[in-house]
């Protein structure tokens, strides 16, 4: 066992003081396989990226949470033309569905699409994202309060003039002061403040941190809530143990007859479910995967490419130092392990050199997108690189070295001279 060792020791300094030997071409040979290794390592911890970020962003809703409405969250074989005549929920659907229908944990309805602008004394700040919803709304997107409280059920029926904060807005309209009981303007209405979120951070879509949230019945007081009005949803979710595909049942045949659809009339609403966002989401994550690793491929391969030359050329020159080396009783081992260490310890530098460089990568994209998007570099993404670039390694100096290893030590020498 020992003489293995000194076996494999002896090849690795060989190939060391070849690599010393010849920088240009060393350096030539590192770039291709770090070009390689930072092309997929960066692809995949963009998408690691993008998939850790949406995750976070929905991480506070519930899979099983559903979104009654007109509108389709994903692609659908319902024609344009027949959605368009699609009817918006009402508030009237709401409360039926909340009398007549069983297993509901959490059910809000909610007005979305507004933007208005949010006054208080002479500070305007316009386009806000307005969230008109009844009270479980807090419940069903999990948003939390860091001062105040949200709206109750008593101020959401009656449509009470009161108003919850986003913590970004809250600080843009009032900066180190306490807003609460103060009076804002929206939608050119007087509101009071109850209550402003906790920080959430930049997420899919509109972030809480920049929206108000109020009472939907505030809002139908004087706008058109109905079948052909404003954009609503009626958002729920089921106790925790009931059957889904029972409970979506129930709940597609309650909306129905409340609307008086025949048995053979279609649905002329949709079921969104947040697991089947979730599930679309994970398909393109790994369409995106797909594609990065093969673009990523090709550049390893090019690399790997560039390694079995490199490796043909060194077996050349040194064809006469074979020659000697088994002549004065060099094993073929010797002479293999010797190359194949030489492309092994090639692509394990380009391959570092490459994920330091991908590391380098998110650190400043990181910073220039700031608190909105986190590049992560994953501990599993650094052992993958490594794994590859010994297999380009093993791979593209295989053949080389098994042809070095092989060759008539009179015959290397005499080629040599």
């Amino acid at each position: 066992m020992l003489i293995y060792f000194r076996v494999f020791g002896e090849s690795f300094n060989f190939a060391i003081n070849a690599l010393r030997n010849n920088k240009l071409r060393t350096f030539l040979s590192l770039l291709g396989v770090t070009i390689g290794i930072f092309s997929i390592i960066a692809v995949l911890a963009a998408v690691d990226s993008l998939e850790r970020n949406i995750k976070e962003s929905l991480s506070g809703i519930d899979k099983n949470t559903m979104y009654l409405t007109k509108y389709s969250f994903g692609p659908t074989e319902v024609p344009t033309w027949r959605r368009d005549n699609f009817p918006q929920v009402t508030y009237e659907e709401f409360e039926y569905l909340q009398r007549n229908v069983g297993d509901i944990d959490a059910i809000s309805y909610t007005i979305f699409g507004l933007n208005e602008s949010v006054k208080y004394q002479g500070k305007t700040i316009s386009g806000v994202p307005v969230v008109a919803a009844t009270n479980d709304i807090a419940e069903i997107e999990n948003v939390k309060i860091d001062n105040g409280r949200f709206f109750s059920e008593v101020e959401s029926v009656t449509g009470a003039p009161v108003v919850v904060l986003g913590n970004t807005l809250a600080e843009n309209l009032y900066g180190s002061s306490n807003p609460m009981g103060t009076v804002i303007r929206v939608f050119g209405r007087k509101l009071t403040v109850i209550g402003v979120l906790k920080k959430f951070g930049e997420g899919m879509g509109d972030s809480p941190d920049e929206k108000v949230f109020l009472p939907a019945n505030f809002v139908r007081s004087f706008t058109n809530g109905g079948a052909e009005g404003i954009p609503a949803a009626i958002a729920l979710r089921p106790v925790k143990g009931a059957d889904p595909a029972a409970f979506e049942e129930v709940l597609t045949q309650k909306l129905r007859a409340k609307r008086g659809l025949k048995f053979e009339d279609p649905d002329d609403f949709f079921l969104n479910k947040i697991s089947m966002f979730t599930e679309l989401i994970d398909g393109i994550i790994a369409m995106l995967t797909l594609v990065g690793a093969v673009i990523g491929g090709f550049s390893i391969v090019v690399g790997g490419f560039g390694i079995a030359n490199i490796m043909f050329v060194s077996v050349k020159e040194r064809t006469n130092l074979i020659g000697i080396q088994k002549s004065l009783g060099a094993k073929r081992q010797f002479v293999l392990f010797q190359f194949l260490f030489e492309a092994i310890v090639l692509c394990l530098i380009g391959g570092a050199a490459g994920i330091f460089l991908v590391w380098i990568a998110t650190l400043i994209a990181s910073s220039l997108v700031g608190d909105s998007f986190e590049f992560v570099l994953s501990f599993g993404n650094i052992i993958f690189g490594g794994v590859i670039a010994i297999v380009i390694g093993l791979v593209s100096g295989i053949i080389p070295a098994f042809q070095a290893s092989r060759l008539d030590p009179v015959e290397a020498i005499r080629t040599g001279m």
